[in-house]
């Protein structure tokens, strides 16, 4: 049997998409933000361990961020393959992508672990890790052999999307933040294992999630889908349905990696260490601030996949431009917030002892970085429109577009060629954000039109 919420969210999905999306992006938006709390908590408590600890653990994140990218992506694909089945009304299509989905990742997993298990370390001597790479493999190691654990629970919230509940993933990911918020102090100084104690803790609450969200998959059986084993059936368009959205969501998050390591350097050649340490930071802000934008963008993959598969493109245009609509409010109220209280925020990040040199820059970045948030809300939604109809390539193209192409070639225009510094390199983010995203808009609104 199937609960009456189950049964409403898709019905949801595809009767009223801006109610869908609402009803989806709420609970998303809470979800990222308990996941940037996470990493900063999990911070908080390795500190204490000095800081060449909180420097190893600072080189690994690049590459944990890399398998939370997979389980992000692999989740991507599997919400676009099931909302497609769900909105072409085939359930036994939808429960066998489900099985599909989970599979993929194992083998995934399994592939990643492997490979990083052999170049781990000279990944991170490549990166610098230098006196801290007994830090950085320590906690890297155990993080590496429990990554099918990173990643499946990452994976499994895309299967919920997929049916247009995104309620029981956020309750999941709650009682994992604070599981782990319990843990870290226990495993790291209680039973004295370090470093070795945090990655212990991120494991265990990461396979807290798993167990909740299969708990009501096989043991109170209330989900629209059935992932069970008797429900697969080998099937190739599945499966490629599946990676043709995921792996090029994944490969979106290796490219914002590869964007900061670029950017970073950029920033030392024409400025020093202290406007890297501005960025990195700065960014940890904006991450937060965009969240909402990034929530509404992951909710209009199911709404858009699911009127996709039922060939109901009004809805389609309806909820990309409700989408914008939304992110656009929000946009706006956190750029103001961020510009007015620059220097409030600044001062939490840069109040103590070598860090207070950087509040000034730190206040400018924040003050003058939040230009191009209501660009991002349209690019953001539009982006996610290609994902929800399949193309995930395109998607991945526009993001490899804004960042590493837009974004560094403005950058790199006006900090080295025009000599305006490190504040030529902020303003090539802020024009390369502008430029592409509307370039991503007008894109987004031709595709929507040449459907019907």
């Amino acid at each position: 049997m199937q609960s009456g919420e189950s049964s409403n969210s898709v019905d949801v999905m595809l009767g009223n998409p801006k109610r869908a999306l609402l009803k989806m992006s709420i609970p998303l938006i809470i979800s990222l933000l308990i996941s940037s709390l996470y990493n900063l908590i999990d911070a908080a408590w390795v500190s204490g361990l000095g800081a060449d600890a909180l420097a190893g653990v600072g080189f690994f994140t690049p590459i944990f961020m890399i398998l939370v990218g997979f389980g992000n992506g692999l989740g991507a694909g599997a919400a676009f393959a099931i909302s497609k089945y769900v909105g072409e009304d085939n359930k036994a299509k939808a429960d066998n992508a489900s099985i599909h989905s989970i599979l993929i990742d194992v083998i995934v997993s399994i592939i990643i672990t492997i490979l990083l298990l052999v170049f781990l370390i000279p990944i991170l001597n490549a990166m610098g890790a230098g006196q801290t790479i007994g830090y950085a493999t320590d906690y890297g190691n155990i993080i590496v052999l429990g990554s099918i654990v990173i990643i499946l629970s990452n994976a499994l919230y895309g299967i919920y999307r997929g049916e247009g509940d995104s309620k029981r993933p956020m309750y999941a990911m709650i009682a994992s933040a604070i599981l782990n918020m319990i843990l870290d102090p226990i495993f790291i100084y209680s039973l004295n294992l370090g470093v070795k104690g945090a990655a212990i803790a991120t494991l265990i609450s990461a396979a807290f999630v798993i167990l909740i969200l299969t708990y009501w998959f096989y043991i109170k059986k209330d989900t629209y889908l059935k992932p069970k084993l008797s429900n697969f059936n080998f099937n190739r368009d599945i499966s490629f349905d599946i990676v043709k959205v995921g792996i090029p969501a994944s490969i979106q998050l290796l490219n914002n990696a590869f964007f900061a390591a670029v950017f970073s350097a950029l920033l030392a050649f024409v400025s020093s260490t202290d406007s890297v340490a501005v960025y990195s930071t700065g960014w940890r802000i904006v991450t937060i601030g965009t969240t909402p934008l990034l929530a509404i963008g992951t909710a209009l993959i199911s709404v858009i996949a699911a009127n996709y598969g039922a060939k109901n493109y009004e809805n389609i245009k309806i909820a990309h431009r409700y989408a914008m609509k939304v992110s656009m409010v929000f946009a706006f109220a956190v750029a103001i917030l961020t510009n007015v209280f620059a220097g409030d925020i600044a001062s939490v990040f840069a109040s103590s002892g070598s860090s207070v040199r950087i509040a000034s820059e730190l206040t400018s970045f924040l003050q003058w970085i939040v230009i191009y948030y209501p660009t991002m809300a349209v690019g953001v939604a539009s982006t996610y429109v290609f994902q929800g109809i399949g193309r995930g390539i395109t998607a991945m193209f526009q993001t490899i577009m804004r960042e590493t192409g837009f974004t560094i070639a403005f950058a790199v225009l006006f900090a080295i060629v025009f000599n305006w510094g490190v504040w030529g390199a902020w303003m090539g983010i802020v024009l390369g954000e502008v430029v592409s995203n509307n370039i991503t808009m007008i894109w987004a609104n031709s595709a929507i039109k040449k459907l019907s």
